[in-house]
């Protein structure tokens, strides 16, 4: 007779394993402000507060590394590809930023779309797409 081997399942693996600040029976313990909010875990510390008020009246942020509830494929060549794995890990090894495949396009969506935003027709994403 085949033994069943029971697993956990996927809301056990990414269950949160600290109490929020906020949590009944903590100490200082206060009402959640908001009650299944998704706590925002940044691979790198944020900016400075001065620079982090420009880039907010600039630029939205991307979503960073959070839970993503939706999900888009985009296909590329073998040569973009290894040009992003080149950049993940420059950005590791020069700049000690770990970032994954995802944070890192994610990154770079972001900051077309501000561009394109700032400067409509005048930006990069247009005047590249213009050229083909």
């Amino acid at each position: 007779m085949a033994r069943r081997v029971n697993l956990p399942s996927a809301d056990d693996l990414f269950r949160p394993t600290v109490a929020p600040e906020g949590a009944p029976g903590t100490p200082g313990a206060r009402a959640p402000d908001v009650v299944g909010k998704p706590r925002r875990v940044r691979a790198v510390p944020d900016a400075p507060a001065e620079q982090a008020a420009a880039d907010a009246a600039t630029a939205k942020r991307p979503s960073g590394r959070v839970r993503h509830d939706e999900k888009m494929t985009v296909y590329v060549t073998g040569e973009e590809l290894l040009e992003i794995e080149s950049a993940r890990l420059v950005l590791r090894s020069r700049h000690g930023l770990a970032v994954d495949r995802g944070r890192l396009v994610r990154e770079a969506v972001s900051m077309v779309l501000a561009d394109l935003e700032a400067h409509g027709g005048e930006s990069a994403l247009v005047r590249r797409l213009t050229e083909e």
